[in-house]
């Protein structure tokens, strides 16, 4: 079992900048994948960007160019630096750990994020 909790988001100008992070506890492997979700109110949850322990990444093309997600892990700690924030990044954000050698995945409890206009 993994847990997952989530620290940083808040209430911003637009323009502004958050910074999201996520403390993975319990067994981690170095295969796990970790990553961001976001969903808005009325929309389906969908993936903001993820990274493999090597520091691959997957960046959603909403967030391209303005989103950095990176990953500690010796801390067992992924972050998601967010610049350039619009109000449609308004929602609740999700770390995800996803496991590859088995089917398992954990979530967060969530982290508000709203972007004021």
């Amino acid at each position: 079992q993994v847990r997952l909790v989530e620290s940083g988001g808040g209430l911003v100008q637009a323009g502004g900048s958050l910074r999201l992070s996520c403390a993975a506890s319990g067994s981690i492997f170095s295969s796990d994948v970790m990553g961001w979700y976001r969903q808005a109110p009325g929309k389906q949850r969908e993936l903001v960007a993820s990274i493999t322990s090597s520091g691959s990444t997957n960046i959603a093309d909403s967030v391209k160019g303005r989103f950095i997600i990176s990953r500690d892990n010796a801390k067992n700690t992924v972050y998601l630096q967010m610049n350039s924030l619009k109000p449609e990044d308004t929602a609740v954000y999700y770390c995800n750990l996803r496991r590859l050698v088995v089917s398992y995945a954990s979530w967060g409890q969530g982290t508000q994020v709203i972007i004021s206009s």
